[in-house]
């Protein structure tokens, strides 16, 4: 098959018959870094079957091969796309590679699940939503929150007002990179069996470099977008899912690369002000210090911890009888004092759980086989996605954008509105 030529496939019919209970689902990955093989072996562990295996960068696909124990390897994703057994993807590329194989998943009758941020801009989710609803595709995201048991219950205790009003929120993902950061390293010739080309795909053209590539592409405009879109989209999902809301209304940012003198682009300290209808929504992102706030409860554990008393991530909701704080793995309800008695005006309250990536991988193989909704379903994903984009959009340009939740625009703003999408690299153009 030539690279060039885009895949215009039927929607399978068996994929979407309901399957029984127990059922192996035969899935297809694409993107097998060390994050598609985790979720891939969650997969196989809740029932699936892996059949083939795609990456640009060939020893990344044979070692997922490997793990599975079998199944066909190919360089180009569309190849993989054309079996006909396999009835679900798992897409775990870097971002900028999220959109387009989801979508072409889609219009082959293929379920996808695809890593969160969704998407590398605004405009490529939204396609990917639209491709979901126009071929009745169940399209999850990998924000794996939607599973944890502990924040569904943290969201019905705000909504049912136990924390009183709660009109500020805050959101921190904090690590030490200083001082060396992700390094840098010259241009070079790009591995063996490394389509360096292919991983480009819809970005710009440029010459190999190493640091542009796995572990530290986030750092790079072209490919990602830091920290908030990276860690900031699981905790906006959670904000939404808390809070009962759908999108700010207006969003400043402040913030620059400061310290580190790496081969990164995005900021080392980034604060953004969201202002949503009822709330204001504080966004912080310092890869200049890993404490994040204080204050840890002993017996509790918490989400990446590694001193005595940091926590690096978090969400806290603050409320007139009381205070949530909440990670992936737990939260804690801090009381306010009644006026002059001094003494709690709700219960304190302390809960762990267990990191939810196993069970959400569970949800989507059940969604799969039933045919019902998944967990984090892809207009949530994007629409939390959406909130780090807007962050980064508001420190590009360094003033207060109002932003249209329905219309998924910025009114009468054409500078705002130009970093909506980005114009792709032929061939790749397709979004």
């Amino acid at each position: 098959m030539r690279r060039r030529t885009f895949l215009r496939a039927a929607p399978a019919v068996s994929a979407g018959r309901i399957l029984g209970a127990g059922e192996r689902v035969t899935m297809g990955l694409i993107g097998c870094g060390s994050r598609g093989r985790y979720v891939a072996r969650l997969m196989r562990e809740a029932g699936a079957e892996f059949a083939a295996f795609a990456d640009v960068y060939l020893p990344n696909a044979r070692r997922a091969q490997q793990e599975a124990g079998g199944g066909r390897v190919f360089q180009d994703f569309r190849r993989l796309l054309e079996i006909a057994q396999i009835q679900a993807v798992v897409v775990a590329t870097p971002d900028h590679w999220h959109a387009i194989p989801t979508v072409l998943a889609c219009q082959a009758g293929k379920d996808v699940y695809v890593e969160k941020p969704l998407a590398h801009n605004i405009r490529e989710g939204r396609a990917m939503v639209e491709a979901a609803r126009r071929s009745g595709r169940i399209v999850a995201a990998g924000t794996q929150h939607r599973s944890a048991a502990h924040l569904a219950e943290a969201a019905r205790t705000v909504r049912s007002g136990e924390l009183g009003e709660v009109r500020f929120v805050r959101v921190w993902n904090y690590a030490n990179l200083h001082p060396a950061g992700i390094g840098r390293e010259p241009d070079s010739s790009p591995p063996e069996e490394l389509d360096w080309e292919f991983y480009l795909g819809p970005a710009p053209l440029v010459p190999f470099n190493r640091k542009r590539f796995l572990g530290t592409y986030r750092w790079f405009w072209d490919y990602a977008g830091g920290y908030i879109t990276d860690f900031g989209t699981h905790r906006f999902d959670t904000v939404h899912q808390i809070m009962g809301a759908g999108g700010p209304r207006a969003v400043s940012a402040a913030g620059g690369r400061f310290t580190l003198r790496d081969a990164g682009e995005t900021p080392d300290i980034l604060q953004v002000t969201y202002e949503y209808p009822g709330f204001v929504l504080s966004y912080e992102a310092c890869n200049l210090n890993a404490h994040g706030v204080g204050g840890r409860t002993p017996g509790m554990s918490y989400y990446n911890a590694r001193g005595a008393d940091d926590r690096p991530h978090g969400m806290a909701f603050y409320g007139t009888e009381g205070a949530l704080f909440a990670d992936r793995i737990g939260y804690e309800i801090y009381p306010e004092r009644k006026p002059g008695s001094g003494e709690p005006r709700i219960p304190a309250r302390r809960i762990n759980g267990p990191e939810p990536t196993p069970q959400h991988a569970r949800d989507f193989l059940e969604a799969v086989r039933s045919r019902r909704p998944p967990a984090a379903d892809v207009e949530d994903a994007h629409r939390a996605t959406i909130v780090a984009h807007l962050g980064n959009i508001a420190f590009k340009l360094g003033r207060k954008l109002r932003w249209d939740a329905a219309r998924e625009t910025f009114p009468d703003d054409s500078d705002a509105a130009g970093l909506l999408g980005r114009q792709a690299r032929k061939p790749w153009d397709l979004i």
